[in-house]
This record gives structure tokens, C-alpha cells and sequence, in this order.
């Protein structure tokens, strides 16, 4: 039987237009530039305009994505989205993006790990990809986390943006892409990271709520011990990877991580001061900021890693 593996043939991604600076937060909300870039290195997050939607931010990187694949629509037989921030309670934001993109065949569908969406996502995406019956896959971080922030809550509404990241898996006989993913939670953590509101608990979209000290120590350990299990898994090790592109949440996070992995600072994509922490878009846009810089070069060995609410924990690596 012929083995199929899961290659990254495109990427792509789309931040919305409006840019709001720390000094402009600063007329709204008690806080500083100096004070939020020491503590996060965050600069300035997007913000969706009125009216712009997480599929809108999903359907810019997935065309952007299958631009770099050199694939249509007609090509894609799969989309999962990762988002915490649909634009429906349903239908998935999945099948709005597929009807967008003027898709009529295939599935599609959400998936919720909140900031390790795009790996849980990558995780799933590959298997379903080398199992065979899926020839080219969307897989699409997407997110507007701007609409569940209560902007007078200093320590949240400085750390998160809008944004939207997208890869293109294929299946191919050809040895390589995805070598391994690894992907953990731990529910018993859910107060330390978690939004006030849902249609089944308070019928409300509710606010983004977090104790930020407790959610950084937990972080730093748990990407730490996956990134070593994914490499493990993969039979390489932490040296043998060029590139860390990390979930793009803080900058002391992936000091941290980096540190407690002794790897190199030029080794790490470091993307937050840009666009601060857009949850499950943060790994593929920082991803294809990267590649479209000419960091990241085709043959170059990735890991990927993210921590998010649930907790939820998970890395993956592949040979891009």
C-alpha cells in the first residue's frame, strides 16, 4: 500500500487594516507604552473594521495560501477552520469561508482549542490528509478577538489583535512535511484563561477573563516538555530544527521557552510586537511573516508550538 505523507505547499495571511498603537490605548485605558512593551514586547495589534468578520480575515489568507500553493477552489477538498471567535454560533465559520471560495465539494468544519487551535488543527488536518481521500487540505487560523476583550481591563485588552493565517496541506508519496504533532490539555485549569459567557451558560458572548502570572508559569513548562516530545517523536532533536515559530502570545513566553530549551534567539520567529496575540491566527501568520521575509526557505526543518485556554498545549514539526 502506497504511504501518503502531509506537505505545506502554501501559506498565506491577512491582518486587518486599523492599527491600534499602545499610545492610542493609553487615552482609553490606564496603562503605558513602556509598561505593556516590557511586560508582553507587544508595540501594536489590528483591529477588524465595523462589519469585518473572522471568516472575511479567513477567506483574505486562504486565497493568499492557495495563491502560493498554485491551487484553485477546485483543488481543496478539505477546510478546517481554528478560531475561538466565530462569526456564528453556527454554521461553522468553516462552511462560510467554503461558500466564499466558491467551493461545492468536500467538508468543512470548525475546530476550538482556542490559542492551540491552528496545531490541534494541524494535527488533525494531517492525519485526515494521509489517510488518504484528501488531496489538498485549508487549514485556517482565524480570529477577532477584539469583539470578546473588555477594554477597560487593562491586563487583557493590551495583549490581543485580529488576524487570520492559513496553510495549504497536500498529500503527497513524497517523504517528509508534517514528521510529527503533539497536542495535550488539562481542564482543570479553565479559571486561569477563559471568557465569562456562552449561549448554553449565560446565553452572552461574554469577555476574555485571565490571571496572566499563573497562565506564564504553566506555559513556559508545558510548550517546553511538548516541543521535547514532538522532536522526540519525530526521532530528531531540539538542535536539528532551523526555525521556531511559537504561538505569538508574549514575549517573555518565548524568552522563556527558548531559555529552558537553551535555543538559539535567531532561531525564534518573533512576530508579537506586530500584531500582539491573535490567538489561533498567531502560529501561520507569524509563519508566513517569515517565509515572506525570506527567513524560512523551502527544505528548512519547522516546529511550531502554542498555549492556550483549556489549557490546551501542543507542538508539531515538519520539513517545510
Amino acid at each position: 500500500m502506497t504511504k501518503i505523507y502531509a506537505h505545506i505547499t502554501g501559506s498565506g495571511s491577512y491582518l486587518p487594516k486599523r492599527v491600534l498603537s499602545n499610545q492610542e490605548l493609553t487615552r482609553t485605558v490606564a496603562t503605558s507604552d513602556e509598561w505593556i512593551k516590557e511586560r508582553t514586547g507587544i508595540a501594536q495589534r489590528h483591529i477588524a473594521a465595523d462589519g469585518e468578520t473572522t471568516s472575511d480575515l479567513g477567506v483574505i489568507a486562504a486565497q493568499r495560501a492557495m495563491k502560493d500553493a498554485g491551487l484553485t477552489g477546485s483543488d481543496i477538498d478539505l477546510i478546517v477552520v481554528a478560531t475561538s471567535t466565530p462569526d456564528y454560533t453556527f454554521p461553522s465559520t468553516a462552511t462560510l469561508i467554503q461558500e466564499r471560495l466558491g467551493i461545492r465539494h468536500g467538508a468543512a468544519f470548525d475546530l476550538q482549542a482556542v490559542c492551540s487551535g491552528f496545531i490541534y488543527g494541524l494535527h488533525v488536518t494531517e492525519k485526515l490528509v494521509r489517510a488518504g481521500g484528501v488531496r489538498h487540505a485549508l487549514l485556517i487560523g482565524a480570529e477577532t478577538f477584539s469583539r470578546i476583550l473588555d477594554w477597560e481591563d487593562r491586563t487583557t485588552c493590551v495583549l490581543f489583535g485580529d488576524g487570520a493565517g492559513a496553510f495549504v496541506l497536500s498529500a503527497s508519496e513524497d517523504e517528509g512535511g508534517v514528521l510529527s504533532s503533539f497536542i495535550r490539555s488539562d481542564g482543570q485549569y479553565r479559571e486561569l484563561l477563559y471568557v465569562d459567557g456562552g449561549p448554553s451558560k449565560t446565553q452572552t458572548v461574554g469577555h476574555l477573563r485571565m490571571i496572566g502570572n499563573q497562565v506564564f508559569k504553566h506555559a513556559v513548562t508545558d510548550i517546553a516538555a511538548a516541543m521535547r516530545q514532538c522532536a522526540n517523536d519525530a526521532n530528531i532533536s531540539i538542535d536539528d530544527v532551523d526555525w521556531f515559530v511559537p504561538h505569538q502570545a508574549n514575549q517573555r513566553i518565548l524568552n522563556g521557552v527558548a531559555k529552558k530549551l537553551k535555543i538559539s534567539p535567531g532561531k525564534v520567529i518573533s512576530t508579537v510586537a506586530e500584531h500582539a496575540n491573535t490567538s489561533a491566527a498567531s502560529v501561520p501568520l507569524a509563519f508566513d511573516y517569515a517565509v515572506k521575509d525570506g527567513r524560512i526557505k523551502r527544505g528548512d526543518k519547522v516546529m511550531v508550538e502554542a498555549f492556550g485556554g483549556g489549557f490546551t498545549w501542543g507542538a508539531a514539526v515538519f520539513d517545510f
